[in-house]
């Protein structure tokens, strides 16, 4: 669809000014893609509104002349939901990027959608407060794009989602609409909270255009115990025994193989002397003087039972530290081997059971592939991470590896579980939405998109088709 006409891009100028229109190739590769590496970026132009009213105006422009819109955050998405692959109109939300205000008295903070997730984690840390979603792109993903993708991390089992955090929210609707949801209430028992449609929907009902933040109390002295295990089926018995004496704040969990990739790229040594195929990593609050002396009977306990067979913990936050890297830098640790990846979930009790059968069936399906598993066990998501051969080219294992997630997705399917623990469907995904979503449920989010978008231009052929 050609609509970038002169006419139209002097329009979208008058609304922003002219240098926030930009139409250079280098700007249109920049903000058309997101961390997906298999699509390739063809939008027409990109906008950058500054405010609540330029984005309605843009938005009301774009409706009448049924031009498709993509939005933009910090472009750190998995699943090609802010690609723009058909000549859209990208809307960038970088220059809306400010803490606009914070209450004390009801812990509220007043943020634009381009502010970055860090930002938001810092300013807590100033206001003495806590802001607990977190992830490997906080210093670059947008709380918008959180929003929109209901961003989990690695603090779920304690804090859950994004969504949880969320206690109001401007949005923007297909037709140009302005709506403020909840206004940051606790309490609002009024009917639909379409707070919570926004939340997850991928900028296909409209755009997230200012949000009201819950803040926390700061973990107190977050202490981290590292588990070595031979026997992947014990690691529930293990969360189980910790979560049952101990306030966690996290519970992950990687394989050796993947462990030895970060060792071997950042030069440390191994973190137990025992050698083990499974590692958990278990962090709590030390909130009284007996919890460390809990933590370190549970462990004996465990060791006792045979569940565990080496461990390690922190005495202090540069210890917690160090212990940490061994799961935050497995992403970076293997990045330049084009990993080809996927994001799944299923009921933490099914975790074991799920992993052995995955792992059993991509051995024998896919030998010549080397498999990495990790992710956050306590709350049932796991990150599948498929390493690309050395002597294939990107293409044919980009084609291959889209056979391995229907074989992936069947088996999700199998377990009752989700396709998309934490990073969206966007368009990679779409077509296997079924796998963990009805017909019905499918056909009633058709008719909410056609309700807020009629003219379908917001991230058209993203999530679902209209």
């Amino acid at each position: 669809m050609e609509w970038n006409t002169e006419e139209v891009l002097k329009n979208l100028a008058d609304i922003v000014g002219s240098q926030w229109v930009k139409i250079e190739s280098d700007d249109l590769n920049r903000y058309g893609k997101d961390w997906t590496t298999n699509l390739n970026p063809k939008p027409s132009a990109v906008v950058l509104p500054a405010s609540i009213e330029e984005t309605q105006a843009i938005v009301a422009f774009a409706n009448e002349r049924e031009i498709p819109l993509v939005p933009s955050g910090g472009r750190t998405g998995l699943s090609g939901g802010s690609v723009a692959e058909n000549h859209e109109l990208i809307v960038a939300f970088d220059r809306m990027n400010k803490i606009m205000g914070f209450n004390a008295a009801d812990r509220l903070v007043f943020c634009q959608p381009g502010v970055v997730t860090e930002q938001l984690q810092k300013f807590a840390e100033e206001k003495e407060l806590f802001y607990p979603v977190d992830f490997a792109s906080s210093g670059s993903s947008q709380l918008g794009g959180n929003a929109a993708t209901n961003a989990g991390g690695i603090k779920v089992i304690r804090y859950g989602m994004t969504r949880n955090w969320i206690q109001g929210m401007k949005v923007v609707t297909g037709e140009g609409k302005l709506l403020d949801l909840n206004r940051g209430l606790t309490k609002n028992a009024t009917g639909y909270d379409f707070r919570h449609l926004f939340i997850g929907s991928e900028g296909t009902l409209g755009f997230i255009v200012e949000l009201t933040v819950r803040l926390s109390s700061f973990p107190k002295d977050p202490t981290v115990v590292l588990l070595g295990l031979n026997d992947f089926a014990e690691v529930t018995a293990v969360l189980n025994a910790f979560q049952n004496k101990l306030n966690l704040t996290a519970f992950e969990f990687f394989s050796d193989k993947a462990l030895q990739y970060v060792v071997d790229e950042n030069s440390l040594q191994m973190p137990l002397d025992s050698a083990c195929d499974f590692y958990t990593l278990v962090e709590f609050e030390n909130e009284t003087s007996f919890d460390l002396e809990i933590a370190q009977s549970t462990f004996e306990y465990c060791f006792n039972q045979g569940w565990v067979l080496d461990g390690t913990i922190s005495h202090s936050a540069s210890d917690a530290k160090k212990l940490w890297r061994f799961r935050e830098d497995i992403t970076a640790s293997i990045s330049k081997y084009s990993p080809y990846k996927n994001d799944i979930s299923v009921r933490v009790s099914m975790v074991p059971a799920f992993l052995k059968e995955l792992d059993e069936l991509l051995s024998q399906v896919y030998p010549e592939f080397e498999t990495l598993f990790f992710g956050h066990v306590g709350d049932g998501n796991i990150h599948v991470n498929i390493l690309k051969p050395s002597n294939i080219t990107i293409e044919v294992f980009y084609k291959k590896c889209e056979e391995v997630t229907g074989i992936v997705f069947d088996l999700v399917q199998k377990f009752g579980g989700s396709i998309s623990a934490e990073h969206g469907i966007g368009v990679l995904k779409k077509p296997y939405l079924c796998y963990s979503r009805s017909d019905e449920e499918i056909i009633y989010m058709k008719a909410i998109k056609r309700i807020f978008d009629p003219n379908n231009i917001m991230n058209p052929g993203k999530l679902i088709d209209a």
